[in-house]
């Protein structure tokens, strides 16, 4: 379904012990244990919560203290976490209910959550990504990204009532550097009909983070889903094409986060 391309040599990683006792200053600055032991995890949501109305929280040496900005002002502002595994937390819980924010997510929400993600990005474990593939290949569950389908784009591709957009997942194979990402569908019209876009390209690393990517086919099924979308086609492509480069800006056992050469950012968990 795809030409093979040659696959790019994979070269070790090499951090230095220098950089990473940053990245780990870098992540244990913020909120103290006293703090947390306080307030529990329903303190931590109540943080998440504030930073949405402009509550900027600070804490040093077990105490605390707030500012309170001016409405509209402090939207997307997020205080500090002690680890990379508190960040994840706060993420994921600003995720909850915006399905994957493909059809559009308030302005500060989507504040908070860039927020968090840049945070998380500071704490990189594997700053040179595309020097050890392995940690980047198998499936991947998308579970945030800043593309959206709205307005008339939305109502051609029948995204409103008829048609259901379900998961996302991204499969990547290094040893033939090919992605295949599919997206999954529900037609409720067509007693419950389920098929899928699949999306074949292949990747070469051009950078330590960076990979580029071409385009190679794509397909639908079943024939009863490819009829519905046959007349908007290209729009639905145009959506999903994962043609140009993307930077991986963060990596770790179980989330990849990416962004790309038209602004995209993708947050993705291991499937």
């Amino acid at each position: 379904m795809a030409t093979k391309l040659p696959g790019t040599p994979i070269r070790p990683c090499h951090v230095s012990a220098n950089r990473m006792t940053m990245q780990r200053m870098r992540c244990s600055r913020g909120i103290s244990a006293t703090h947390f032991k306080r307030w529990g995890y329903a303190g931590r949501e109540r943080i998440v919560a504030g930073s949405r109305r402009g509550l900027a929280i600070r804490a040093e040496d077990g105490s605390s203290s707030a500012a309170v900005a001016d409405e509209g002002q402090g939207a997307g502002v997020v205080p500090e976490y002690r680890s990379p595994a508190e960040i994840k937390e706060a993420l994921y819980h600003s995720l909850q209910g915006i399905n994957r924010g493909i059809f559009g997510v308030a302005s500060a929400r989507k504040a908070e959550i860039e927020g968090l993600v840049k945070s998380l990005e500071s704490c990189n474990p594997n700053p040179e990504p595309t020097g050890d593939l392995e940690k980047v290949s198998g499936c991947w569950k998308l579970i945030y990204s800043t593309i959206s389908i709205l307005g008339t784009k939305r109502t051609k591709l029948g995204l409103r009532d008829f048609v259901s957009l379900e998961d996302f997942f991204q499969t990547i194979h290094i040893d033939e550097g090919k992605a295949l990402n599919t997206v999954n569908f529900q037609v409720k019209g067509l007693k419950l009909l389920k098929g899928q876009l699949t999306v074949v390209a292949n990747f070469k690393v051009t950078s330590p983070t960076r990979v580029e990517i071409e385009y190679q086919d794509s397909t639908i099924a079943p024939d009863q889903l490819l009829n519905l979308f046959k007349k908007n086609y290209d729009l639905l492509l145009a959506i999903f094409n994962p043609e140009g480069w993307l930077d991986i800006t963060y990596v770790d056992e179980d989330m990849r986060i990416g962004r790309d050469d038209k602004g995209n950012l993708f947050v993705l968990e291991r499937a």
